[in-house]
């Protein structure tokens, strides 16, 4: 028979709860879904469109190379696993605004690499390329976490059993490794496209144009208010939804 738990752990659970859903609730109830998406269109149509390409690319990016770099690294000594692990994590304690300094201070047109690229038609600075790296930058260590932990967690009997086969490296990874660790990875990506179609901070000190959603809604607020900045909020909340929806059938998928 199952022990019935300590009031303590329901009560924290349910002021969490209320404390992270709350204000949620109260800014779906400030207005109807019809309401919203009429103000949604009309206020966030261009930089929504903005912020789910930006967002998308950074987000492949993080995917393209954190996979397998999270597998290699699961495969090291622990010692420079944890070591580069933490400095992977460094971007994810800075200041939004101090990313987007380090950004453009390194890729803008008064640096040298910068200097380079725009003499070859790249632009960084006020470009969809110049968002789309401001938010690979502050979100791209989820992946290549997530990956790491999900990798690790594998019993490494089956890949050595793999590999006294014969069986190459490469196939091993896509065969063995990927499949048990497809619902880490696919967490961490979840993540990785949520702090990102979310950053407002190193994106604004980058590319404040074109405007990605987190920018307009700055901008909203200050120019027309909170009713009309709360519809993009609720387009926030939309996004977040769907992509929570995704991780989840994926999940159930890759468990059932």
């Amino acid at each position: 028979m199952r022990a019935s738990p300590a009031p303590i752990f329901p009560v924290a659970l349910l002021v969490l709860l209320v404390a992270m859903l709350g204000p949620v609730a109260i800014v779906i109830a400030a207005m109807s879904p019809l309401e919203a998406l009429s103000a949604l269109a009309h206020a966030g149509a261009a930089p929504l469109r903005v912020s789910l390409a930006a967002s998308a690319s950074a987000t492949l990016a993080a995917t393209l190379l954190g996979v397998p770099a999270g597998y290699y690294l699961s495969r090291l000594h622990p010692r420079a696993r944890a070591a580069l692990l933490f400095v992977l994590a460094l971007p994810l304690a800075f200041p939004p605004v101090a990313s987007g300094l380090m950004v453009i201070y390194a890729l803008g047109p008064n640096s040298a690499l910068g200097a380079w690229l725009a003499g070859h038609g790249v632009l960084v600075a006020d470009s969809l390329m110049g968002v789309s790296l401001a938010e690979f930058f502050v979100s791209g260590s989820f992946v290549v976490i997530a990956a790491t932990a999900a990798f690790s967690a594998i019993d490494p009997i089956y890949a050595d059993a793999a590999r006294t086969l014969g069986i190459p490296e490469w196939r091993i990874f896509t065969r063995v490794a990927l499949p048990g660790a497809a619902t880490g990875i696919g967490a961490g990506v979840a993540f990785a496209w949520l702090r990102a179609i979310g950053e407002y901070g190193a994106t604004s000190i980058v590319a404040f144009h074109p405007t990605s959603l987190p920018v307009a809604l700055y901008v909203t607020l200050s120019a027309a208010g909170v009713r009309q900045a709360l519809a993009l909020c609720y387009g926030f909340l939309m996004l977040a939804a769907v992509a929570l929806a995704v991780a989840w059938i994926l999940r159930r998928g890759v468990v059932h």
